[in-house]
């Protein structure tokens, strides 16, 4: 098949506390997501897609991340 076997897609949950200046930070994102696009999100829904995207945007991190899973230090 040209199309390779699906990850493991099963949720993690996981449970953190915040600062209560970042809770707002987080109500006012979703305050604006639902403004932008006319849909009310739950924080809960929308900080996973901002982690991944934070993460993927991490250029350093991305190469880290590559020489970990290769097997090589990030600063060899």
């Amino acid at each position: 098949m040209k199309l390779e076997r699906l990850p493991d897609r099963t949720p993690v949950k996981l449970t953190i506390s915040v600062s209560p200046e970042l809770k707002s930070a987080l109500d006012d994102y979703a305050a604006v997501y639902r403004d932008t696009y006319g849909t009310e999100e739950p924080i809960t829904h929308l900080i996973p897609q901002m982690l991944t995207s934070f993460i993927a945007s991490d250029r350093v991190f991305v190469k880290g991340r590559a020489a970990l899973k290769g097997g090589q230090r990030a600063d060899a």
